[in-house]
């Protein structure tokens, strides 16, 4: 079975911008990596483009949204200071408060208690 390349238009998701187009042969989920121009990329969300053609829709782009990847994944496997109360624990996210960090002198910076369900 032959791949079927589709135009897939990538986004940095903030600051917003657009990085160009891509055929790609797949469709990369949320959270994959992906890279553009030798730079790395987490994929954060992927939004799908329909025209209409011949009475029904067919599958025109994708969008997808991306950040660039972070290698600062602690031992948890998120990003940010574990020890922190913020901490959302995730690969995408370092906190609610100050997700774009960083983390070191964070005036909002909570230490964890041993209450902490994380």
């Amino acid at each position: 079975m032959k791949s079927h390349h589709i135009l897939t238009e990538i986004h940095l998701y903030h600051p917003p911008q657009s990085l160009g187009h891509l055929y790609l042969a797949d469709s990369p989920q949320p959270g994959a990596q992906l890279e553009v121009a030798g730079q790395q990329y987490t994929v954060l969300e992927r939004r799908h483009r329909y025209q209409l053609q011949a009475n029904h829709y067919q599958l025109h782009h994708i969008a997808l949204y991306v950040q660039p990847a972070l290698s600062a994944i602690n031992t948890m496997g998120s990003i940010g200071n574990e020890n922190c109360e913020y901490n959302a624990h995730s690969a995408l996210l370092r906190c609610a408060i100050n997700p774009d960090g960083p983390c070191q002198d964070c005036v909002f910076f909570l230490p964890k208690t041993n209450l902490s369900p994380f």
